[in-house]
């Protein structure tokens, strides 16, 4: 079979990953039905899990790295009573205890400790690496694994509804929070141990209300109108930057600040900009310092051509 044109192309696709799909394997099943030269995943689910997996084609590339360090909202299923070693319901059981009678009250004082500023350790079967190696490799291999410890800011994490063995959960946290290690350490403070049996990604921001795509839909779309309307799908590189104030800057002054050189503007204050040119295409995220310069921490190329 000859193989399939790659094609320049550039946006967002607000991907709702089905469960049992790594999101690398979600990443390159969109890829290839978009015919897409380049693309890139903004921080991975387990495979277990579903929901939002912004995937960032071509130019929207760039800011994947700023995507993956957003605030996330997840629900999840905390089933009371069994730890497993990969802290889910795809895991080996390890320990099973009895379940004590829980008021709603208890719950909540115990998803109070696991809020703010927290230090978690992570589950030993993650992504993380050490010593060049992802852990989960290492632990399947049955060496003893133990994550290093971190810091992370977990949001919101409250209870939505409490039946005799299962919890339905709300988390709402920074980036690097393992949802599965919350519910480890729930479980724990509970007197019983607990692991995740579901887990749903709600938002990332700035897409804290997404219109997420599936799997099925895309075939869908693809089979009724081809690669034209799947493309039509697709979110513009500057929906990945609503989140950032907005500097509009003449035609000389993008060229400019797209090659990486300094501008000088009037009535900016320091902090961080995403520039737009006159059309309202992103030229680039910028750093001013109070002093009126722009710097370039990011440059994007002009699309103004391009039909995506």
């Amino acid at each position: 079979m000859p193989r399939t044109e790659e094609r320049d192309l550039h946006g967002i696709l607000l991907f709702d990953k089905p469960t049992g799909l790594s999101s690398n394997r979600a990443l390159q099943t969109v890829r290839e039905m978009f015919e897409a030269a380049k693309a890139g995943h903004t921080g991975s689910l387990d495979p277990l899990a579903t929901g939002l997996l912004p995937i960032c084609f071509g130019e929207a590339t760039k800011i994947a790295g700023l995507l993956l360090g957003s605030r996330k909202a997840y629900e999840t299923e905390c089933r009371l009573g069994t730890t497993t070693d990969t802290e889910d319901s795809e895991g080996t059981v390890l320990v099973e205890r009895p379940v004590p009678e829980l008021d709603e009250n208890a719950i909540r004082a115990a998803l109070a400790t696991l809020t703010g500023r927290i230090t978690q350790i992570p589950p030993a079967y993650s992504a993380i690496k050490r010593g060049g190696e992802r852990l989960y490799k290492r632990a399947r291999r049955g060496e003893t694994v133990v994550a290093p410890s971190r810091q992370i800011d977990v949001y919101r994490f409250e209870l939505i509804e409490a039946g005799p063995l299962r919890l339905r959960l709300y988390v709402e946290c920074g980036s690097g929070t393992y949802v599965r290690s919350l519910v480890r350490d729930l479980g724990e403070l509970l007197g019983c141990g607990a692991h995740v049996g579901a887990l749903r990604r709600l938002w990332v921001e700035p897409f804290v209300r997404p219109h997420m795509h599936t799997l099925a839909e895309l075939e869908t779309v693809s089979v009724q109108g081809g690669l034209a309307a799947l493309d039509k799908l697709l979110l513009p590189l500057e929906a990945g930057l609503a989140g950032f104030p907005q500097l509009r800057v003449a035609a000389s002054d993008a060229t400019r600040l797209r090659q990486g050189q300094l501008v000088q503007v009037t009535g900016a204050a320091a902090g961080r900009y995403i520039a737009l040119d006159e059309q309202g295409l992103a030229v680039a995220l910028v750093e001013c310092a109070g002093d009126g310069c722009l710097r370039t921490q990011r440059g994007f190329n002009d699309l103004s051509g391009d039909p995506t």
